[in-house]
């Protein structure tokens, strides 16, 4: 279970590679990643942002097939090629009054480090660096690639009394 005050999170940030695809990927004939996504994790990302919680993408990466993907989810804030991410962090919170107590971030190796260090609350997959273990709140017992956001998202909206609501859950 995640040790903080899950009532008060009204945003989480999710790094991709090693968070929501595994640490991993396949490369294809011109050498882009061939990234995998978790349906259990997109299920909770568009549940989520349905139930008002807001779902940001904050990656090192540059693929447009990232942002179609989380789009397609309903994800509105889709942060692609930030290598230093934290250079993006108060431009989110700004443009949503948001608070670093209010926010969530999920990430998994140094260049998230210090939007981990920012975030009220910090989470991660188990197989995560040692270092970012280190400084999360909360350490999955999931794999990057394999559920994480859907273990995050679902103690949010659980803490939240949104998990399964008003039937937003049942359908796409």
């Amino acid at each position: 279970m995640i040790n903080y005050d899950l009532k008060k999170i009204r945003a989480i940030v999710f790094d991709v590679d090693g968070v929501l695809s595994a640490g991993t990927v396949a490369m294809d004939a011109k050498g882009e990643p061939i990234r995998t996504m978790n349906i259990k994790d997109g299920y909770a990302i568009q549940l989520a942002e349905k139930l008002g919680l807001k779902i940001a993408i904050m990656t090192g990466g540059r693929n447009e097939e990232i942002r179609l993907r989380y789009e397609y989810l309903g994800v509105k804030d889709v942060l692609l090629n930030c290598s230093v991410k934290i250079r993006h962090w108060k431009g989110f919170t700004d443009k949503y009054g948001l608070k670093d107590e209010e926010i969530i971030y999920v990430g998994d190796d140094i260049p998230d480090y210090e939007v981990m260090r920012r975030a009220g609350c910090s989470c991660c997959p188990k197989d995560a660096c040692s270092d970012i273990r280190e400084i999360a709140t909360y350490v999955s017992d999931t794999e990057g690639g394999y559920g994480v956001a859907r273990d995050v998202i679902e103690q949010v909206l659980r803490a939240q009394g949104k998990w399964k609501m008003e039937g937003k859950a049942f359908g796409w």
